[in-house]
């Protein structure tokens, strides 16, 4: 067992490769969401598939990165091999979330896996964008890619290159954000190579084993002193699936033992008919991220270990364990954020904060030659530590926001308004965050979708704090519910008010 230093050193080591895997895609990739918002992940794995660092990046990528690298090993992948993949029911998540996963060559043999993540802003499908807010099944949503070679040793098939971007409306800027994916796996590979040299292969798979261990001993700590032994209950609601407007019922049950937790969605609705489903790996990241935030307090490395500590099971065909062939456009970026609302509602004897906005906000923009797709932030609920902050994504979520000016340089489109929304906030001893407002109006005809949640149902404050203010859309001036599919004239504005965040405690 490594000593102290040595421990945190590696640690530092390992979660420093994955920085630079991101660094790299952010500074490479052609495309505003990557290359302004971040919405891209990446990961180091060991040669047995376990997470040893992820970069502090996307939890809902991050959750779900094991089932890709699962994916990807069940094939017996060569040394220098990079694989991709975006099938919700091998590995992925949604469509537009396209991953890398590259074996490690080191010493001939399969020394590891670095791991890419990044939300495409179109892969095909019936709308540009490839989130259509009212999709019945996974086929309308894009080109669906199991896991299937993509590079060897760098070199990317050209085959298969053409036929991901033979399928997707915007094939140059897909090109370069893919290009950007690869030359991240490989300087990750590179710089766990330089470790492995530096330090020997048995000494880093040794500090691999050791921190494992750490990040599980420290994580049961963490828990047992925030939540006592015991079942906990809750239940919420999606606000429709896109086809249905009724609402949706999830339901959890956590049972926590010895600092371990096991969180059991039995009771939620079955399968919807629109694209509010998701795969089970995204239900576990929504647990995982909980459980993270339970320990935020502890500087402790987010890895593999911190997965041990937690258990998952649902209903196989339900809401939130989707079965082939569900829509699951809005399951990865909406059903996510309200199972942490969720699981949070359970764990209010943790003395958690209030519920945040919610949503992410997803707004899709489309015309000739060019796709366009963002998330907004909104009202982080309030603690007993304070006001929750404005204007920033919540949950699993972890974006920032695109520049105005990176956008309309980009895209036929102006900004009109772009602002906090005052007084979206919940009330009480500690003050909700903010919404946002944010106005776009079209120059050229415009496809526009919204897939958006939080607009009947508040978030909700908690010990005696008031509730946030639900979110809102509309264009030219008409209200108009959660999802929206229009066709934007030159001149037409859409308007987006997000919601704001729940308050803590009652007023003073």
């Amino acid at each position: 067992m490594l000593d102290p230093i040595d421990l945190e050193v590696m640690a530092h080591a390992f979660a420093g490769i994955a920085e630079e895997m991101g660094t790299l895609l952010v500074a490479s990739a052609f495309s505003p969401n990557i290359r302004e918002r971040r919405d891209s992940s990446a990961a180091l794995f060991d040669a047995h598939g376990v997470m040893i660092a992820q970069a502090a990046h996307i939890p809902v990528h991050l959750g779900a990165m094991p089932e890709a690298v699962a994916a990807v090993r069940a094939l017996d992948p060569v040394p220098g091999d990079t694989f991709i993949l975006n099938d919700p029911y091998t590995g992925g998540t949604h469509l537009p979330d396209i991953t890398l996963v590259h074996a490690l060559a080191v010493d001939g043999a399969v020394g590891g896996y670095t791991v890419v993540r990044a939300h495409h802003s179109d892969v095909g499908g019936s709308r540009p964008g490839s989130m259509p807010p009212d999709s019945q099944s996974v086929f309308e949503e894009g080109l669906i890619i199991p896991p299937v070679r993509w590079a060897r040793n760098g070199a990317v098939d050209p085959a298969m290159e053409r036929f991901v971007l033979a399928n997707v409306r915007t094939p140059a800027m897909r090109r370069g954000d893919l290009a950007a994916q690869l030359a991240a796996c490989e300087r990750g590979g590179e710089r766990f190579r330089g470790l492995v040299a530096e330090r020997g292969q048995a000494f880093v798979v040794e500090a691999g084993r050791d921190l494992l261990d750490y990040a599980e001993r420290r994580t049961v700590a963490a828990v047992r002193r925030a939540i006592p032994d015991g079942t906990y209950a809750a239940r919420d609601w999606l606000e429709g699936d896109g086809v249905e407007e009724g609402d949706l019922e999830l339901r959890v049950a956590v049972t926590v033992r010895g600092g371990r937790l096991h969180c059991d969605f039995s009771g939620t609705a079955a399968a919807a008919r629109g694209n509010v489903n998701c795969p089970i790996s995204v239900t576990r990241s929504a647990a995982l991220f909980v459980v993270r935030c339970l320990a935020a307090d502890e500087d402790l490395p987010t890895n593999g270990g911190v997965q041990r500590v937690v258990s998952v099971e649902a209903p196989s065909g339900c809401l939130v364990n989707a079965r082939w062939p569900s829509a699951v456009a809005a399951g990865n970026v909406e059903t996510s954020q309200r199972l942490t609302d969720l699981l949070f509602r359970a764990l209010e004897a943790a003395d958690v904060p209030a519920q945040g906005q919610g949503t992410m906000n997803n707004i899709v923009f489309g015309g000739a030659g060019w796709t366009y797709y963002e998330t907004l932030g909104g009202g982080q609920g309030a603690s007993a530590r304070g006001d929750g902050p404005s204007g920033v994504h919540v949950g699993m979520s972890n974006t920032r926001n695109t520049p105005i000016e990176a956008f309309e340089m980009d895209h036929p489109m102006r900004i009109r308004t772009y602002a906090l929304r005052r007084g979206s906030g919940g009330a009480g001893k500690h003050r909700g965050g903010e919404g946002v407002v944010r106005e776009y109006e079209a120059v050229v005809p415009t496809d526009a979708s919204v897939i958006s949640e939080r607009r009947r149902h508040a978030p909700r404050g908690t010990r005696g704090g008031a509730d946030g203010a639900p979110g809102r859309n509309a264009v030219n001036g008409e209200i108009l519910g959660g999802r929206i599919v229009r066709v934007l004239q030159p001149g037409d504005v859409l308007r987006i008010e997000t919601p704001g965040g729940g308050g803590w405690g009652g007023p003073t």
